[in-house]
This record gives C-alpha cells, structure tokens and sequence, in this order.
C-alpha cells in the first residue's frame, strides 16, 4: 500500500488536543491522527448503517474492513442487522460463489 503525505489546517485547541493525546499514548501526532482517521471511518460507517444510508457491503467498504469483519463490529458495538431483502439475496449469490 502506498502512503500518502496530507497537509491539513486545524485549530490550536485541535491541535494541543492532539499533541497530549499522541503523549499520553506515547506515540507521535501523525500515528494519533491516522488511528482517529481510521476510528472515524469505523464510527461513519456504523452510524451510516443504523440511520440506514447504508447497506452492510458499503459499511464495510467505508470502514475498510472485510463484511464478515463489519458484521463482528456491528455486534461488539450493540448494532441489530437491518438486512434489506437485497442484502439478503447478494450475501446468497457471494456464498454461492465462495462455495
């Protein structure tokens, strides 16, 4: 996977909330932003998935995690499946291509 340079303008308060955060769990202020990026990426996509913007595929593809994978974090985080008679048939067309 390539990496990518961004530079991004934030607040001071932002900015010291960070810097804290990063000594606090003793790494530096990139590594802290990229696990908030990812954290938030989680967060997105289950709140896109309760509020119903999104099927449990896309979840997955916005979180950057497998479905069965979104599947598990769904039920570590409480979330009822909402399934969709459309999700339903698509999980039985790729189960029926993995076997």
């Amino acid at each position: 996977m390539s990496v990518k340079t961004l530079s991004i303008r934030i607040n001071e308060n932002d900015y010291r909330s960070l810097v804290s955060l990063a000594k606090e769990e003793k790494e530096d202020v990139s590594k802290t932003v990229r696990g908030l990026v990812e954290l938030g990426r989680l967060m997105l996509s289950i709140e896109k998935y309760k509020s119903g913007e999104a099927s449990i595929e896309k979840s997955a593809r916005i979180a950057g995690v497998s479905i069965s994978k979104m599947l598990d974090i769904m039920k570590e985080h409480g979330v009822t499946a909402n399934l969709e008679e459309d999700d339903y048939l698509m999980s039985l067309k790729t189960a029926r291509k993995t076997w």
